[in-house]
């Protein structure tokens, strides 16, 4: 039940995360990209190391849920590595929707 809720889940949110962290270096428009503040500088690239790491990540966790057997002994961890690979989307749009002014 649990990779099937993450799968769901995830096919919204890692969407949204991309596009949201690809828009988001639109925050040094109005300050070029070498005036620019060094707390707006380092989200930015906190936002893409995660995305880039992350989605590794992402990916393991939910390969590793659906491929776990089947069976009530595995259950939790196939439902800690569910949650788990929805950690970096909600990650990224966390930190897109609290960039700093530029």
């Amino acid at each position: 039940m649990a990779p099937t809720v993450a799968t769901v889940l995830g096919a919204v949110l890692t969407p949204w995360a991309v596009l949201l962290a690809a828009m988001s270096v639109m925050a040094t428009d109005g300050c070029g990209p070498d005036d620019c503040s060094q707390a707006l500088t380092t989200a930015l690239s906190l936002i893409y190391g995660t995305l880039f790491i992350g989605g590794i990540l992402t990916t393991g966790a939910w390969f590793a849920a659906w491929l776990l057997p089947w069976t009530r002994r595995w259950s939790v961890l196939r439902a800690w590595l569910a949650g788990f690979s929805l950690l970096p989307p909600v990650l990224v749009l966390v930190m897109v929707f609290m960039l700093p002014a530029g």
